[in-house]
């Protein structure tokens, strides 16, 4: 492999992360740049209801003012594109559960005018929508069935990742509007409850959903000891039952997090029972942190990946998808 002709390719691809929940500051978005990131799906709210998720937002604004040479607000996949030529990180503001649409269907159009482009419609366990992948699954709602509705009118996408697999598929059946996956691995690799059977993998890209493939360690096959060549296999053993075309990067990357942010995620609400216990969390090697990407793209060419295929991989079906959805 031609280290040369890797970067080249890095450089000209459009690089979509469909999830980062990382410590938001100067220094991870310097990182973004040294990685080469156009764009990324960015956590502002997971327990959240309204008015700490508007809080969130507010501070990601100032981050936009502060950092305006780093980073931009994503409204359309024409602002991917205009990052990707500024030079510039494009951030879409995402939830990883809709519980801060509280009760109110109208809250969903609110956050799309703020910037919100993906919404993950449970985490981990019950809301009103429906029910998370760590507990009995009893579907989705009737206000969750609005809810849909909603998002798909708006143009903000449904998120599955953390959904367990009776609402994920009803959200499937029900959404005029491809869903996605936007950070899952393979239960065919490791069997743990966060991953996606490939029934289940099979049935979303068959309904014209998306799969973003995670390098989250505990999910993968190694554990801690995985290298960016098991997720590399990883995202193949994806490529393979859903094809090429709807399958994308979900890194979810938690980089500058300390012990108390992952005891947060454990928690049901970020602070009752105890739903599970991670380990050491550690990224695997050649893709420690966002500005090792490039080691993405390189690993792909190593294992014998066409050049379209990796930019299809890296970035340019997620921007195709995100069109569908958000009609722009």
């Amino acid at each position: 492999m031609n280290t040369d002709q890797a970067l080249a390719l890095h450089e000209s691809s459009i690089i979509f992360d469909g999830l980062v929940i990382a410590k938001w500051n100067r220094d991870l978005f310097e990182d973004m740049a040294k990685g080469g990131l156009t764009a990324a799906n960015c956590t502002v709210s997971v327990w959240e209801g309204f008015k700490d998720t508007i809080d969130n937002i507010t501070e990601f604004n100032q981050f936009f003012c502060d950092n305006s040479d780093l980073i931009m607000p994503v409204h359309t996949t024409a602002d991917i594109a205009k990052a990707k030529e500024q030079g510039k990180t494009g951030i879409i503001l995402g939830f990883q559960n809709a519980n801060a649409f509280e009760d109110k269907i109208g809250y969903v159009e609110i956050f799309k005018k703020l910037g919100v482009g993906i919404v993950q419609m449970a985490y981990n366990t019950q809301n009103l929508v429906g029910t998370g992948c760590y507990e009995r699954d009893g579907g989705l709602s009737g206000f969750g069935l609005e809810i849909v509705a909603e998002m798909n009118r708006v143009g903000i996408m449904c998120d599955l990742s953390h959904v367990g697999p009776k609402t994920s598929e009803e959200v499937i059946l029900a959404s005029t509007k491809p869903v996605c996956y936007s950070h899952c691995l393979p239960f065919g690799l490791k069997e743990h409850p966060r991953n996606k059977k490939d029934e289940e993998l099979r049935f979303i890209a068959e309904h014209g959903g998306f799969i973003g493939v995670t390098m989250f360690a505990p999910f993968l096959k190694n554990g801690i000891d995985s290298t960016v060549d098991d997720y590399v296999e990883a995202i193949d053993y994806v490529v393979n039952i859903a094809g090429e075309d709807c399958v994308g990067i979900g890194t979810d990357f938690t980089q500058g997090h300390d012990q108390a942010f992952f005891d947060m995620l454990t928690h049901d609400k970020g602070y009752a029972r105890n739903l599970t216990n991670f380990g050491t969390i550690i990224n695997p090697e050649g893709i420690r942190t966002l500005g090792e990407f490039p080691n993405l793209t390189a690993t792909m060419l190593k294992h014998g990946w066409s050049e379209s295929k990796i930019k299809k991989i890296m970035g340019e079906n997620w921007v195709r998808v995100l069109k569908d959805v958000w009609g722009e």
